[in-house]
């Protein structure tokens, strides 16, 4: 059942060919000596093989769930890449075996990741490399692949750069060992010394220059000897193979180099992305104000914070950053707060809306904060603690129960990492937080005993605050910020209920808070800027002066949410632990090699437009690192584009103007079968958005007879498989397609059936109680799963 799983778009076949065990017939024939599509596509492949072993770098670098994502951003790039000439497909056409095999050990990368192995997936990117290599020469034959294997070689010894830039000597050391290893074993090592003697030499010297110079911690020498290495290996491409080929081989390499840009940006120190979470951070606070606002039949205050909510983030420098780090996101929070917005106006369902709202910012934080996203969670938590303790407060003891139990469940969720990564730090904060104080917390809540309540809320939060600074202040500030805007909305809400002396008094704490410490914040704004410290302490005594005044608390509080906010991001922007620079270096870097390059010349001949594309995407990728708020994916498409041009099938690009190609098989030899109809249905209760390789939500939950719709909006068709094992024993089996089981559905999924395409849904009421796991065949590997909850 694995292979089956692993198949991609069912029904396609290719037939044997002799380079490389399998063919798709003519599309190697246009290669070796003419250029043509093939030699693009064959170039693009390397990028690929190049990341696969960027993941494992970071693996020996110890951040393992780093090198997870970059594992699942690759599968979200192949998934992406279509078209007649794009990756994917030109992949599948030309070697199934080896788009199965690459699809498969891609999955195995993230899982070894994800658990830590970093033995397993080394060994997992081997294998998907080697596939990826088979499908090279079936498209361009042995020579130029050889020529590609020296390039791919280059581009893993360049990870000891970013590595040892990183301060990870010790996995710089071990990349150029590993090269090493590879390069002996692989298909260019007879090749590239018989082509050109001195390249192997300058080759093989680099990587003793790497692994000398990271063995003596000099990131300096490290980063020369990867430029010696670089540049033999292009030199021996070009004494390999023709023009074509090594000239998109090297505009190949300099793709790949912009991603090792994009991970060395990322391994830095807070940088921009953080502050950008932390607002994202705020809005998570705000929203449940809002269905507080709404509980308490303030339903035109609760819009206008719903409103506010929006109208901040359209000006918000977190709305570009959190559109270019995760669309989806991006989209599924806008969209969820106009829902939550009608929501409230209704009356029914707020808190499945709000829910939805949150599940986004989650998913936006997770890619915008990275592995600083569990502090950002203890903030949020804190600031659910208060809430709860404010609607205790307001006599509502169940609510405030149901608080702390929702934050009881999160954190055994692992929510944002935060429960791993709280006891991994430290075991006895760990156990202070949830053992000793959260879960008494709750029982205290229930029997209304007020002593338990406060002691049980105090302690919780203490050990929260000591969790934020064990951090450094940079990092425990944007806890701070959270929690400080958070209280800020809570005296706005009190002030909403007409107590304000109340919210003067939550004003009190936070500036009693901020002047005690805070975790170092107090410190880290005054020395990141002290005109916004002093504006900050200035707005946050406003907020107490508008309560003891009757005044307009909420005007007041915006006020010093922004200048919170703008505090955020200048202490992140002065900590200096962000690698922009460095990054923004290593694609400067890439500009000059490129104006030396011989493909600079062939690039400009072939395509003017393509060559001007390519420069001002790079330059325009080189200010956005610096900022630390970069994308590489337009750097990408760019480099795609002009290796087409070079290989003279500009026309033929999947990316850009006259992006096609050759048509390949459509999807109309795939059916969807019973319940899979255009569109979403007008009765359907709840929606499930499946993207290029993810549910959207990924856990929903719904009541008995309620009805979800699995809309097709994003990649390849998926499909939507209940796990047999996975569902309720007195469920009836449920899959797109309408089979009766799981091993009929993954059989009829490889004969082209129960496939749900764009502009589709699958449809399925749920009529018994419990929870129901499935998945999508063909993405299972990338982690496209999900589960929905039925309760009564």
């Amino acid at each position: 059942m694995a292979s089956a799983m692993l198949a991609g778009c069912p029904g396609e076949t290719s037939s044997e060919g002799a380079t490389g065990g399998e063919s798709g017939g003519d599309e190697s024939t246009d290669s070796a000596e003419t250029g043509g599509p093939s030699v693009a596509v064959a170039a693009q492949l390397n990028v690929y093989r190049g990341r696969l072993h960027d993941a494992v770098a970071l693996g020996r670098a110890g951040r393992t769930a780093a090198g997870a994502g970059v594992a699942q951003s690759i599968f979200q790039r192949f998934e992406s890449a279509s078209g007649g000439y794009g990756a994917h497909e030109t992949l599948e056409r030309t070697s199934e075996s080896s788009y199965e095999g690459f699809e498969s050990e891609l999955g195995a990368l993230r899982s070894a990741l994800e658990d830590g192995d970093v033995e397993a997936a080394a060994e997992a990117a081997a294998t998907a490399d080697e596939d990826l290599q088979i499908a090279q020469q079936s498209l361009v034959g042995n020579d130029p692949t050889g020529a590609l294997d020296a390039l791919v070689l280059g581009a893993r010894a360049a990870n000891a750069r970013f590595l040892a830039a990183a301060g990870r000597f010790d996995a710089a050391a071990t990349v150029a060992s590993e090269t090493y290893e590879a390069f002996e074993d692989g298909l260019v090592y007879g090749t590239l010394e018989s082509a050109d003697a001195e390249a192997y030499e300058a080759f093989e010297s680099g990587l003793e220059g790497i692994e000398s110079a990271a063995g003596d911690e000099d990131a300096a020498a490290v980063s020369e000897a990867v430029d010696g290495t670089l540049s033999a290996t292009v030199t021996g491409a070009y004494a390999i193979a023709n023009e074509q080929v090594a000239g998109t081989g090297h505009l190949a390499a300099m793709q790949t180099r912009g991603y090792d840009a994009a991970v060395l940006a990322g391994m830095g120190g807070p940088g921009h992305g953080l502050a950008h979470a932390t607002t994202l951070s705020t809005y998570r606070a705000r929203v449940h104000d809002a269905v507080w606002l709404a509980d308490a039949g303030a339903g035109e205050a609760a819009g206008s914070t719903v409103q506010n909510v929006f109208a901040h983030f359209e000006g918000a420098r977190a709305h570009e950053a959190l559109e270019e780090a995760d669309h989806e996101a991006y989209e599924g929070f806008e969209g969820g707060l106009e829902s939550l917005q009608s929501a409230i106006e209704s009356g029914e369902g707020v808190a499945d809306a709000a829910a939805t709202v949150d599940e986004h910012l989650r998913t936006g934080i997770t890619a915008l904060a990275g592995e600083h996203a569990p502090v950002l969670q203890a903030g949020f938590f804190r600031a659910r603690l208060a809430d709860a303790r404010e609607r205790y407060r307001h006599g509502d003891a169940g609510v405030a129960a149901s608080i702390a139990s929702d934050l009881f469940e999160r954190f055994e969720a692992d929510e944002l990492g935060f429960h791993e990564t709280l006891e991994e730090t430290s075991e006895d904060l760990y156990h202070r937080f949830e053992e000793e104080h959260l879960a008494a917390l709750i029982e205290a809540y229930e029997s209304d005993d007020d002593g338990a309540v406060e002691t049980h809320h105090d302690g919780a939060r203490a050990a929260l605050v000591d969790y934020g600074a064990i951090h450094d202040a940079s990092v425990a500030s944007t806890a701070e910020t959270v929690v400080a805007v958070a209280r800020g909305f809570d005296a706005a809400a009190v002030a909403t209920l007409e107590e304000e002396s109340r919210a003067a008094a939550v004003a009190q704490s936070v500036f009693e808070h901020f002047e005690s410490g805070a975790a170092g914040y107090h410190e880290a704004l005054e020395h990141a800027d002290h005109e916004t410290y002093e504006t900050f302490e200035e707005h946050l005594g406003a907020i107490q002066s508008s309560a003891d005044a009757d005044g307009d608390v909420r005007s007041a509080v915006q006020t010093f949410a922004g200048t919170a906010v703008d505090g955020a991001y200048a202490i992140v922007g002065a900590a200096g632990g962000s690698n922009g620079e460095a990054a923004a270096a290593v694609v400067e870097d890439v500009f000059a090699t490129f104006e030396a390059a011989r493909v600079h010349e062939a690039l400009e001949e072939a395509d003017h437009a393509a060559y001007e594309g390519f420069e001002t995407a790079m330059n325009d990728f080189v200010g956005a690192l610096g900022e630390g708020e970069a994308s590489v994916d337009a750097f990408a498409d760019a480099t795609l584009r002009a290796q087409f041009a070079v290989a003279g099938a500009i026309d033929d690009a999947p990316v850009g103007e006259g992006s096609g190609g050759e048509p390949t098989e459509t999807e109309s030899s795939l059916s969807g079968g019973p319940n899979v109809v255009s569109g979403v249905p007008d009765d359907a209760d709840h929606v499930v958005a499946m993207n290029a390789v993810a549910y959207e939500p990924a856990e929903l939950t719904v009541s008995v007879g309620d009805t979800v719709a699995f809309e097709h909006v994003g990649g390849e068709p998926h499909s939507v498989t209940a796990r047999s094992d996975g569902v309720p024993d007195d469920a009836s089996y449920w899959a797109s397609g309408g089979f009766a089981s799981e091993d009929a559905a993954v059989e009829g999924w490889e004969n082209g059936e129960g496939a749900v395409q764009s502009g589709e849904s699958y449809v399925h009421t749920f009529e018994t109680t419990g929870e129901h796991a499935y998945y999508c065949i063909p993405h299972e590997a990338a982690g496209m799963e999900g589960t929905v909850v039925v309760e009564e």
